[in-house]
């Protein structure tokens, strides 16, 4: 029973802020206006200071893990591939590439710290899990989306260039960055400035939940349910099955353990529908896959969770 508690505790008050979006955004607190602004928000500043905060306050020299960072990274390539693989079971090529991207591409950034913050009360190894995962999500999403669509027409190259550029750019990804620069170089934190950027990296997290959950529309998931129903499947459980295993026999434990299940287990990111769109893609899969992994994760990351701790894991 207490196992179960330690499981509800880290899950129920994320997907009830989820929630309290959802209900906010029903009873005309929200605005699709709104909700936008707010999403740029997070993405650009909340999430980046966040991430800064954790890494510029420690040294990073002590926290980075080779090992983790390599494990990370393969396990995420291999989840690409495979998917990919599947996804010619689906006769219709118009799917194919939004099936790959959610399939792989999780909500690391916003879902994983939220998680290991409402565990341990700080990112932990959230930014190295992200160092090594999102450059290539976003990288690999690029490329399939590109491909898959260039099957049917032909390429926007200004949007492909706008699309790359916007990776190297990644507001969280300078983030990260800066805060390894500013760890490495042993820079103070003053008082006034570590307040300043603990009070808008505090916004991160619930305002990006938030968001998240005030940006479902139900009715769009019937319309392609069952590619939709397979890549939550794959999401959710399939690549946790594999991969989870693996970590553990590797030794990895606790906070590290906790980032790859977020990695490998959590739903899909809502910036998948944003570059699917984007990227000439109609995002109906994409925005189904989201809703369901993100609807179903409240009882799949409560058991995964679960399960770790029952096994002395975490």
């Amino acid at each position: 029973m207490d196992n179960l508690i330690f499981s509800l505790n880290a899950t129920v008050p994320i997907f009830l802020t989820m929630i309290l979006g959802w209900f906010f955004r029903r009873v005309g607190l929200m605005d699709e206006h709104f909700v936008a602004k707010m999403n740029k928000f997070v993405f650009q500043a909340a999430l980046p200071v966040l991430v800064f905060q954790d890494l510029a306050t420690v040294d990073f020299l002590e926290v980075w893990d080779t090992r983790f960072v390599m494990f990370c990274f393969l396990a995420t390539l291999i989840s690409i591939l495979a998917v990919t693989a599947l996804s010619c079971l689906w006769r219709d090529r118009r799917i194919r590439g939004e099936f790959i991207q959610a399939s792989y591409r999780s909500s690391a950034a916003i879902l994983g710290i939220a998680f290991i913050q409402n565990i341990y009360g700080n990112a932990g190894m959230a930014p190295l899990m992200i160092i090594a995962t999102v450059p290539l999500y976003n990288i690999m999403a690029v490329i399939v989306l590109s491909v898959m669509k260039l099957e049917r027409d032909a390429m926007d190259r200004k949007l492909f260039l706008k699309t790359a550029k916007g990776i190297v750019t990644n507001p969280i990804l300078l983030g990260i960055l800066a805060g390894m620069a500013w760890s490495l170089l042993k820079l103070p934190m003053p008082s006034i400035l570590e307040k300043t950027v603990k009070n808008v990296a505090v916004l991160a997290t619930p305002l990006g939940l938030m968001a998240m959950g005030s940006s479902f529309e139900w009715k769009q998931a019937s319309a392609v349910m069952k590619p939709a129903v397979t890549a939550s499947f794959i999401k959710l459980v399939v690549l946790a099955a594999v991969f989870l295993p693996i970590a553990v026999s590797m030794g990895f434990t606790d906070e590290k353990l906790v980032a790859i299940l977020v990695m490998l287990g959590s739903a899909t990111t809502v910036s998948c529908y944003i570059m699917a769109k984007n990227m000439g893609h109609e995002g109906v899969l994409t925005s189904s896959t989201v809703m369901l992994t993100t609807l179903f994760s409240a009882f799949t990351l409560t058991g995964w969770l679960y399960l770790l701790r029952t096994l002395g894991l975490i």
